[in-house]
């Protein structure tokens, strides 16, 4: 992080730097400079001062250090102005060593997975581990801690918590509003974060997918001023005109820029931003970061400086960072050098006015932090195989089932293979055991119930991520291996495991807040795809089965899930029976 207070000695020396009285401390020559204020792209060397740019143009030429540029295209650090941290399954350091050779230098964040584990303590892990990176972490503060009252999490956000979390450094506005009906529905609490978001005159960031007409006007009245959730151009062009920024997400679960980017023109390009949302580690590998944004929108047909400035001034815009987002006088020397505007292969970087990336290599150390508090956070108690058993008198059941590897699944009614009184899996029918083990204070509470569709033959497999609140999720062929996988989890402090006849045969550990992986990205990656060729090897058909899995347990994603509460109903909003 940089971000020096401004002093008359610093300001006299940018003075005399930018007047060509002294030499710069650090000069990028020869290149071509995308201006995002002008629109422009045109030789210009680029003369830095300390953490500042103190020039642009030809005429500077002196400097204590030159990078050469020559046949390079310079462009502002670019900025993700909406994601997940939690998603990479990796800590803040991590993160930092892999996108920022992408030519990411800012990042703004919603913690609220790590929020919905460990609260407020969670969300200072995430700030505290990112200080002194080259990369520039932002917070929002979470809005739905948890997501619905039908599951137990481990944290509750109130307009209180909020309240706080907004007083603190480098968390810049409130987080995506995912409860709709409760800001269409006044309810006083959601109304008192967005009243605190107000005071604080700070941005109010949206979540409000295939909302319409006079909703989305009430929606937009009460603050809000952005989505990320469009998924089609009448979607998106109705929300821009209502003022609201407009985020492009093209992530690892969600694709939206070939629906979405035909709404961008040169008439309302400003309010339009490339985010990535979500960006799981073997995407961080194969395809990079922004940068991947970026070389499928020029791709697609945008004028490539119509796309850097979709995730550097925009962004930069929207969310208050002033002197951010662009190689100009007197803004952050946060400066990235690529090849050519169409592969955006990234050269160099400078942070904060020092070179952190050279031959497309990182260049710097970048120390870890540990801290014991968020670690050990998988706390289910003891389970047996009688705590998955189902006793089951009816002749059908509602069944989760799956739809391909999308989010959204089906409310099915299915018959039931009865043994001895109890419902149980039938891999013949691709019907299994589901169950979601409280996690967070170790009650006892375990939801159980069916899903159809996931492919699995033999064995079990389990996950202590399953949004949002991210209890321990498990599904099986039978109860044995079901309990292997908990108390798998429970020893490793969470992540993703395959079990096969009491034995473990495949584990990613992620013991940070039973979410992200203290190791390299590369061992992350590696025991990932160990994970899915087992899975496939089991039956499991999906791409990224832990992540279907995952998202099994969010109740707020039609039409039928499980929490640690029971079968969630979604579209009456309400728990159910398995029994139909």
């Amino acid at each position: 992080m940089t971000d020096n207070p401004v002093t008359p000695g610093r300001l006299a020396r940018l003075i005399e730097v930018a007047r060509g009285l002294a030499p710069a401390d650090l000069l990028i020559a020869g290149g071509k400079l995308v201006n995002v204020a002008s629109g422009e792209v045109y030789p210009a060397n680029v003369a830095i001062c300390g953490d500042q740019i103190a020039a642009i143009g030809p005429e500077y030429t002196e400097a204590r250090e030159v990078i050469d540029a020559t046949g390079q295209f310079v462009l502002p650090g670019l900025i993700d102005a909406h994601m997940h941290i939690e998603s990479s399954m990796l800590t803040p350091p991590e993160f930092a060593r892999a996108v920022v050779p992408h030519g990411t230098t800012a990042i703004i964040i919603d913690p609220h997975e790590i929020a919905n584990v460990l609260g407020l303590a969670g969300v200072r892990y995430i700030l505290d581990a990112s200080r002194d990176l080259p990369l520039d972490l932002y917070v929002m503060a979470s809005s739905c801690v948890p997501a619905t009252d039908m599951e137990t999490a481990g944290a509750a956000f109130g307009s209180g918590e909020i309240g706080e979390l907004l007083g603190w450094e480098r968390v810049i506005g409130l987080a995506e509003m995912m409860n709709v009906p409760a800001v269409l529905g006044g309810a006083q609490d959601t109304l008192a974060m967005l009243a605190a978001a107000h005071r604080r005159g700070v941005p109010i960031d949206g979540h409000a997918p295939g909302l319409t007409g006079k909703d989305i006007v009430a929606y937009a009245a009460a603050g809000v001023r952005s989505d990320h959730e469009c998924t089609t151009a009448a979607e998106a062009l109705e929300k821009l005109r209502l003022g609201m920024y407009l985020m492009i997400r093209e992530g690892s679960a969600a694709k939206n820029m070939e629906d979405l980017l035909p709404v961008v023109t040169d008439a309302n390009y400003r309010r339009c931003l490339l985010v990535s949302d979500d960006t799981h580690p073997a995407d961080l590998v194969a395809r990079g970061h922004v940068d991947h944004s970026l070389r499928k929108a020029v791709r697609l047909g945008l004028d490539p400086v119509r796309a850097v400035q979709m995730v550097t001034i925009n962004a930069a815009h929207a969310f208050g960072l002033k002197n951010r987002g662009a190689v100009l006088p007197g803004y952050q020397a946060d400066v990235v050098c690529v090849a050519d505007l169409a592969d955006f292969a990234v050269q160099t970087v400078v942070k904060g006015g020092r070179p952190v990336v050279r031959d497309g290599a990182l260049c710097t150390r970048i120390e870890s932090i540990a801290d014991p508090s968020v670690y050990k956070s998988i706390r289910t108690g003891s389970v047996t195989e009688a705590s998955f058993a189902i006793p089951f008198t009816a002749e059908k059941a509602h069944v989760i089932g799956l739809t391909g590897s999308q989010l959204v699944t089906r409310k099915l009614v299915e018959p039931v293979t009865i043994r001895d009184g109890h419902a149980v899996a039938d891999v013949a029918r691709d019907i299994l055991k589901l169950a979601v083990v409280e996690r967070h204070t170790a009650s006892g509470n375990i939801g159980l119930g069916l899903v159809k569709g996931l492919g699995l033959k033999k064995g079990a497999i389990a996950s202590s991520v399953s949004h949002d609140s991210h209890n321990v999720i498990v599904v099986g062929t039978n109860d044995r291996d079901m309990v292997g996988c908990v108390d798998a989890l429970r020893d490793m402090g969470g992540g993703f495991v395959v079990v096969v006849d009491g034995q473990v045969v495949a584990a990613l550990p992620l013991p940070v807040a039973g979410l992200m992986s203290d190791r390299p990205l590369e061992e992350v990656c590696a025991k990932g795809m160990r994970l899915r060729e087992v899975a496939r090897e089991l039956g499991v058909p999906h791409p990224a089965p832990f992540i279907t899995l995952s998202f099994l347990a969010l109740p707020v994603i039609p039409e039928l899930k499980l929490t640690d509460h029971g079968l969630v109903d979604v579209i009456r909003f309400r728990l159910i029976d398995l029994a139909a």
